[in-house]
């Protein structure tokens, strides 16, 4: 009885099969690539953050400017993000990476890679 199961546990055992070492190793490479093509992918929806927050932070000095100069007595316009910032009318100088100023001509600029 005992030597009938032990013939049996190594018939399966026989029959088994399992992954050969270039098997094992394509696999590996299969998935370093596909790993290599997500960190790419991630990075360009980070730069797409990047602009699209540059963007808002224009958009936030240009009307805080705007609104400054309604407010103004002698309708002028703030001298620099920093005026801006004294006055109350944005809570902190924007910070996405990016230079972004404005003068008392209202005009706002920025060197933002915007598309």
């Amino acid at each position: 009885m005992f030597k009938a199961m032990q013939q049996r546990i190594r018939q399966a055992r026989q029959d088994e099969s399992g992954f050969t070492l270039i098997e094992l190793l394509i696999v590996i490479v299969i998935l370093g690539v596909l790993a290599g093509i997500v960190v790419f992918a991630v990075g360009a929806f980070n730069d797409d953050g990047k602009a699209a927050a540059c963007k808002s932070d224009v958009k936030n000095v240009e009307i805080a400017q705007e609104a400054f100069y309604a407010k103004s007595p002698t309708h002028v316009y703030a001298a620099s993000v920093d005026a801006l910032v004294t006055a109350k009318y944005l809570k902190e100088a924007p910070d996405s990476g990016e230079g972004i100023s404005t003068d008392t001509t209202g005009a706002v600029t920025h060197t933002c890679s915007t598309s």
